[in-house]
């Protein structure tokens, strides 16, 4: 068993990194959406979904 690990540590240490950049992203995007921020950062007014969002009444389009 050790043996195993020794050969594949830096495969499990990848998958690890790469499973809490997921995990941290998404608890950023429910943090944000509880918050009630644009998951898009940008205004609403060049958005072809503007009228759907929460901000609706505020979406003006750019010119």
């Amino acid at each position: 068993m050790l043996t195993w690990l020794a050969a594949r540590w830096i495969d499990i240490l990848l998958v690890l990194a790469v499973l809490a950049a997921v995990t941290l992203a998404v608890m950023k995007i429910l943090k944000d959406k509880k918050a009630g921020k644009s998951s898009c950062g940008c205004s609403c007014g060049g958005c072809p979904m503007a009228g759907k969002c929460k901000g609706a009444a505020d979406a003006k389009p750019h010119k």
